[in-house]
């Protein structure tokens, strides 16, 4: 894979995390359980970042094996669990995501080659 092209798919990866972050700030537990736009939006995000993941393990495994901090696997499976089961979303697991495992994501996405 060109490192441009793998340069646009980490960036779209960034957008993704930070945007669903975004999306979070200033609500509660029980705020995001009852927008359903917000948890929407989260979860579409949270799509674009598997599909980035996937896309990337696919086809460029050289530097998925290079940059271990990511957890490619991951991301590839929550993906594959909303695409999949999209009416059997665990919203307490979104939740946890978005406040636990996203901000370590963009952390480690702001360090990468």
């Amino acid at each position: 894979m060109k490192s441009d092209r793998r340069g646009s798919y980490l960036n779209q990866m960034l957008v993704a995390a930070t945007d669903a972050v975004t999306y979070a700030e200033g609500l509660s537990k029980d705020d995001f359980f009852r927008d359903r736009k917000t948890q929407q939006a989260i979860i579409l995000n949270l799509l674009v970042i598997g599909e980035v993941a996937t896309k990337l393990i696919q086809d460029d495994k050289d530097y998925v094996t290079r940059n271990p901090s990511l957890p490619w696997q991951n991301m590839r499976g929550m993906r594959n669990r909303i695409a999949h089961g999209y009416f059997d979303i665990n919203l307490y697991i979104v939740w946890e995501t978005i406040q636990i495992e996203l901000p370590k994501l963009i952390e480690a996405l702001r360090k990468l080659d």
